[in-house]
């Protein structure tokens, strides 16, 4: 019978070489993060207790659940975006996207800063509490009837029919650039850890979870892993929700693909449909494995990080933000990966790396979830 939680890929380590790299290799976002007021690296942490427990030798954590007060690390993508748009164009009055939560939040904040004005569409079934954020820093919101590709179909129909600025993070044939700008953005933090796991010539790392929604985020630090280490980059292993796994299909299937499932998940950040096209050409060629995992895994990680093992620093994860740390729990505790875990070499030898994209984005369900007792 056919495995369908997970896809072991044959990564060539080949880059596109096409605009998105040109932006990759020319930019330098964390000069123009470290402009901004608001600006501190994010905490890199390590979970001792976690890592004796789970059978690793260490487990790291970059925590960008406080990262400009937005309890995500999309800020990072937005502002260098609508930076590097207005310096093009600086008669910009008002920019426009779609988001599942926290991409949206982060427009909308990088527009307020520079008192533009930001109109927001989110797929139905968002919750409250994420459109209320977005609504608290000045933008417009509009849930639309339909899934996150239809919000991003109206997104971009507003914007064309109104002359406004999409800043969208899912990259399409006609549609490079400004992703591009995004995901340039993330390598703030990936630089932020060259002093410490990140080093030279090899990291002090082996293996590297990374949650996907669209891909873009993933596909940034995979660029980074690459074009950094080359033959000596970490394993990375791309994490989705069993229910809208797009790379996942995409892997299985040899080419970009809508994902199969009902798109129901509380990782509402990780909830979307085909993905983008510059992260499926950039992780097609870089990504170890694929794996796709029920919310339970994310419950559980969620209420680890939050409750702290032993001596651990607690950690503030929300859905889509424990991701990651939630697939490396699935492959430790789940025997439908035992073939993946012996492909990756997991052993007591291993350092592992996750990345917290996101604190508690829906507090309501944050509460819920670490006050269940495991069933």
């Amino acid at each position: 019978m056919e495995n369908t939680a997970y896809y072991i890929n044959e990564p060539s380590g080949e880059l596109p070489q096409d605009l998105t790299h040109q932006i990759f290799s020319s930019s330098d976002a964390r000069k123009f993060h470290s402009s901004l007021a608001q600006y501190k690296p994010s905490p890199l942490v390590e979970l001792k207790e976690a890592a004796k427990e789970l059978g690793v030798k260490s487990i790291f954590v970059k925590d960008e659940s406080r990262r400009f007060g937005l309890k995500a690390f999309k800020g990072l993508g937005a502002s260098y975006a609508i930076h590097r748009i207005l310096e093009e164009n600086p008669e910009i009055d008002i920019f426009c996207t779609a988001t599942d939560g926290n991409h949206g939040r982060a427009v909308a904040w990088s527009a307020r800063m520079l008192d533009k004005k930001a109109y927001v569409f989110m797929p139905a079934g968002s919750t409250t509490a994420r459109v209320e954020a977005i609504r608290n820093e000045g933008a417009e919101v509009e849930v639309v009837d339909g899934n996150y590709e239809a919000a991003c179909a109206r997104a971009k129909e507003m914007s064309d029919r109104n002359g406004w600025q999409l800043v969208q993070d899912t990259a399409t044939e006609d549609y490079e650039e400004i992703p591009a700008y995004i995901m340039a953005g993330y390598f703030t933090h990936f630089k932020e850890m060259e002093d410490s796991i990140h080093s030279l010539p090899e990291p002090g790392i082996d293996i590297v979870f990374l949650q996907a929604g669209v891909g873009s985020w993933p596909a940034a630090a995979a660029w980074y892993y690459q074009n950094r280490y080359g033959k000596n980059r970490p394993q990375l292993v791309i994490v989705e929700p069993a229910e809208a796994a797009g790379f996942l299909t995409s892997f299985k299937s040899g080419k970009r693909s809508s994902p199969s499932g009902n798109s129901k998940t509380m990782m509402a950040g990780l909830n979307c449909g085909i993905p983008s096209t510059t992260a499926w050409e950039i992780l097609r060629n870089t990504a170890t494995a694929s794996m796709a995992i029920e919310d339970s895994f994310m419950e559980q990680a969620i209420r680890m990080l939050h409750n702290g093992q032993g001596d651990d620093p607690r950690v503030e994860a929300g859905e889509s933000g424990a991701g990651g740390f939630a697939g490396f729990l699935a492959l430790i505790n789940d025997n439908r990966f035992a073939e993946l875990k012996e492909a990756l070499g997991i052993s007591a030898k291993t350092r592992v790396l996750v990345y917290n994209t996101e604190g508690a984005t829906d507090p309501q369900n944050f509460q819920k979830i670490i006050n269940q007792t495991p069933g």
